[in-house]
């Protein structure tokens, strides 16, 4: 029995704006957002619950994307066709870039305060998901 393929991630081909330049207690990019040592855990926590905000958001976005008509008559059906469905994928898509948006800039702010480059960051929790048995 073949093993099932993996869902495909709606995150990969979203295009989102680049983080400003972050600080952290003098390591980073100056000309953005500048935070202290001591301050940088509580900023990220800020970031990580506004990311669970958004997971538990993910669910209705998606029930108004894949709204179904009431009945199988021409007036639903044009009102699913012809707004509704168009309505909900534009407000998914939109969920989407404001997750992989926080998604990017956790990464940024955990790079800043390691003092390491957002792609090693990247790569480094790309291991950690490895060894939790993660893909």
């Amino acid at each position: 029995m073949a093993d099932p393929k993996p869902a495909p991630d709606p995150l990969k081909d979203t295009v989102v704006p680049d983080v400003p330049p972050i600080m952290v207690g003098g390591y980073g990019k100056a000309g953005g957002y500048e935070f202290s040592a001591d301050e940088v855990d509580g900023v990220i926590k800020q970031w990580q619950d506004l990311l669970a905000d958004l997971s538990d958001d993910r669910q209705y976005a998606e029930a108004v994307a894949n709204v179904q008509a009431p009945a199988d008559e021409v007036a639903s059906h044009t009102f699913i066709n012809n707004g509704a469905n168009t309505s909900g994928q534009s407000l998914l898509d939109e969920h989407y870039k404001m997750v992989k948006y926080t998604q990017n800039f956790i990464t940024a702010l955990t790079a800043a305060k390691n003092k390491i480059t957002v792609a090693e960051q990247e790569h480094r929790d790309q291991l950690d998901q490895q060894n939790n048995g993660g893909y």
